[in-house]
């Protein structure tokens, strides 16, 4: 049995300038991840093992959300509105397809029903532009896809922009992301970026209090860069937020002082220990493929190097954090919106709701 005292210490440890007491006048990055941490720091220390950081399964969250959506549908459906997701894929690229299939899955698996529209690889943007007229005016498409890359020579911003924005799965149309910008209160009634949203509802699923913290973006592109600050900043998340890029002098020095990394690169292990302080919360979203030569296969890997878990508070994997959030929050943007369509009140941003 440990001594009195000795777990709190190695959380101290790990989670400096960060205390556990919730009614703390400095506020802890968060007091029930530290909770967490002190009941695994005593189990572990009985086994006389080292304390490890706290995993943010991006698996079971999405799993828990699924539940709420699966019974937010079944509402609906007794309401003669069961919500619809849409996806427009031109050609067969195995990527896209796979990407595909595996959304119309996740609907199955809630109750979402599925409504495809596969185009030719040689469909024109004429063609591409009567398909997304088509699932506009569809009173069973709550809300849809178009599946990118796109044919060369078919603009897809051109065929974004004319997406119904009320049925705009992804979160992406210029309409949406400025209400996300306008509503700087947090009250956002349009749907939201996929992966962003899922960053923030996994950080709030294990308590992560971000207010009046110091959050390092790493990555400037529009699916999670710019469109993340904009949800970290929001009244009711609080955080303070640098976002960091290929022009950025001494990333190493924000990075360090970062109490929340968020890296969306598509490096693999850009971000290694030496650059990351002890009791540091690490979220992983960039995706690369590297080919492992031992092993003769593809593997994934992220833009953080799993050593660098060993100084974090908590992280998440990847695969199976950030990306499962991801294909979570579509769902979550389509039944919001069969919701909306219905005249049900909808909550305003998921991730904050308590705190406003």
């Amino acid at each position: 049995m440990v001594e009195k005292g000795t777990a709190r210490n190695f959380v101290s440890q790990v989670l400096p300038d960060r205390p556990l007491d919730s009614g703390s006048s400095r506020g802890g990055i968060c007091a029930s991840l530290a909770q967490t941490t002190l009941t695994r720091v005593c189990a572990r220390l009985n086994d006389g093992d080292l304390l490890t950081a706290v995993k943010l399964d991006g698996k079971a969250a999405a799993a828990e959300l699924k539940e709420d959506l699966r019974a937010r549908v079944a509402r609906l459906t007794a309401m003669g509105r069961t919500p619809g997701l849409g996806t427009i894929l031109v050609g067969e690229d195995p990527g896209s397809l796979k990407y595909v299939e595996g959304k119309h899955r996740d609907c199955s698996q809630v109750g979402i029903r599925s409504i495809r529209v596969d185009l030719p690889a040689d469909a024109g943007k004429d063609r591409i532009l009567a398909a997304v007229d088509q699932l506009n005016q569809d009173p069973d498409c709550t809300g849809y896809i178009v599946q990118l890359p796109l044919p060369d020579g078919v603009d897809p911003t051109e065929i974004i922009e004319r997406i119904d924005p009320a049925k705009d799965a992804d979160g992406m149309h210029p309409y949406n992301l400025g209400q996300l910008v306008l509503h700087a209160d947090g009250r956002v009634r349009t749907p939201l970026p996929c992966t962003p949203r899922g960053v923030l509802y996994l950080l709030d699923h294990y308590g992560i209090d971000l207010a009046g913290k110091e959050v390092c973006v790493l990555g400037r592109g529009l699916t999670v860069g710019r469109t993340i600050g904009l949800l970290l900043t929001n009244r009711g998340v609080d955080a303070t937020v640098t976002l960091c890029h290929t022009r950025t002098k001494d990333i190493d020095a924000h990075l360090r002082r970062a109490d929340v990394i968020i890296a969306a690169v598509g490096q693999a292990g850009l971000v290694g220990p030496d650059q990351v302080r002890q009791g540091t919360v690490l979220v992983d979203v960039g995706v690369s493929r590297i080919w492992d030569q031992q092993e003769k296969r593809w593997r994934i890997k992220g833009d953080i190097d799993p050593a660098a878990r060993l100084s974090a508070a908590a992280y998440t994997p990847n695969p199976g954090g950030v990306g499962p959030m991801t294909r979570a929050m579509l769902l979550a943007n389509v039944v919001d919106s069969a919701e909306r369509a219905a005249g049900i009140p909808v909550r305003d941003t998921p991730e904050a709701p308590r705190r406003q």
